[in-house]
């Protein structure tokens, strides 16, 4: 029984070769397959910031624009009143509004990296590794 044991010398190099290379193989399309997901999953989180950073920006401009148009009224003002307060009083809600969605927004963008760092520096070793082998 005990001289049974095979010791491993059956192996031969090129079969040695050809499975590190098909184990690099895999390991490099896993890694593809990663990247994608992690991609997929970041997509959602930059759609959701991009969105509340859009409405927020449009949000910003009505109320700056309502406010220049109460600087205009606000020289009819000199001379009678309240039209341009109104004007001001929404313009300034909108200005605030939107000053605080676009804020909101960019802490969206900045609470997370869209790009997959590990994953990508990760597969990029394994591209080294693959083309050029020490």
């Amino acid at each position: 029984m005990a001289n049974d044991v095979q010791t491993g010398n059956d192996a031969s190099v090129t079969t040695l070769v050809t499975g590190i290379i098909h184990d690099a193989e895999e390991l490099f399309k896993q890694q593809l397959h990663l990247l994608k997901h992690e991609v997929r999953k970041d997509l959602h989180k930059t759609v959701a910031a991009a969105l509340s950073l859009l409405v927020g920006a449009f949000v910003l401009a009505t109320g700056a624009f309502l406010l220049g148009w109460a600087l205009v009224y606000l020289l009819q003002w000199l001379t009678d009143l309240p039209l341009w307060s109104c004007f001001a009083i929404i313009g300034g809600c909108l200005f605030v509004v939107g000053a605080c969605l676009a804020y909101l927004g960019k802490k969206k963008f900045d609470s997370f990296n869209p790009l997959p760092d590990e994953t990508a520096e990760a597969l990029k070793e394994n591209v080294q590794w693959i083309t050029k082998p020490k």
